[in-house]
């Protein structure tokens, strides 16, 4: 009886794993971990929440007061968190999200372990410290996952290639036609007229081809520009990032006033202008 013959894809014989399978895993991966993620999130901000109510219980506020003061210190994680999230998207670095994430962790930790009091056990304080910590951290995972799905969602913008255009080989007929003799034309006269010389007509300045301008040439153009629009007033960082933003121009600070540098130098009597202020 002849042996059978173990069949595999093309795939497998040449060691390469299918794509659609290992697509397939990687959505179901990110999906739990995304599960796990929030489930974790969520205990360890209740059990947070839960030691900071009863911190405030302790000390004089009952009923729907008692719910409400935790969140006056938990809440902070999540904004800051949510803000440098964002920032993260904007590609800038927001101080004062950080600055909120970390008032409402250190402020959190500290005050979980505070309503433990005096214990000689030093795993009160471990215990009352691990949800706070737990809530930042996984916190802090769940919104890098949401930076990552929404980067992987935005278009990648490709420029197309250029066609080249190659020049077609003349035919024989395009030969044969142009080596037969044209016939001759009838010989008229020659009469004497006046040449008249048609003048040139007077080139605008618009008519000229311009060439584009760049990327700084368009920001100095509009820094230049608020010079006017205020007065014959100095523009301030705030007024000169408005207006690049306006102009869909890189409008970060250092842009800006590397920009006004350059239209001062260009200009000197701009820099003696007055300040304008800032609305």
């Amino acid at each position: 009886m002849p042996e059978a013959e173990l069949t595999l894809p093309s795939q497998q014989r040449a060691g390469q794993t299918p794509v659609p399978i290992l697509w397939d895993a990687q959505i179901w991966l990110a999906a739990l971990a995304a599960i796990l993620t929030t489930a974790l999130t969520g205990v360890s901000f209740w059990l947070s929440y839960e030691g900071l109510h009863d911190l405030a219980i302790d000390h004089r506020l009952r009923g729907e007061r008692a719910w409400a003061w935790p969140a006056t210190v938990d809440a902070f994680i999540g904004i800051g968190e949510v803000l440098i999230l964002r920032a993260s998207l904007l590609r800038r670095v927001d101080w004062w999200a950080i600055a909120l994430t970390a008032v409402g962790s250190i402020g959190s930790i500290g005050l979980n372990v505070a309503g433990v009091g005096v214990s000689d056990d030093p795993l009160d304080y471990v215990t009352a410290a691990v949800p706070p910590v737990a809530a930042l951290l996984a916190f802090g995972v769940l919104m890098r996952s949401v930076h990552e799905f929404l980067v992987s969602r935005q278009p990648v913008v490709t420029v197309p290639p250029m066609p080249v255009s190659v020049p077609e080989p003349a035919t024989p007929e395009i030969l044969e036609y142009e080596q037969i003799p044209e016939p001759l034309a009838p010989v008229h006269t020659p009469v004497d007229e006046p040449v008249v010389t048609p003048e040139p007509e007077p080139v605008s300045a618009e008519d000229e081809p311009q060439e584009p301008l760049t990327q700084r040439d368009r920001i100095d153009r509009v820094i230049r520009g608020l010079y006017d629009s205020l007065g014959q007033q100095r523009p301030g960082t705030r007024h000169m990032t408005d207006a690049l933003k306006k102009a869909e121009l890189p409008s970060s600070d250092g842009t800006a006033r590397e920009s006004r540098k350059r239209v001062e130098a260009a200009e000197p009597h701009l820099k003696t202008l007055p300040s304008a202020l800032a609305a």
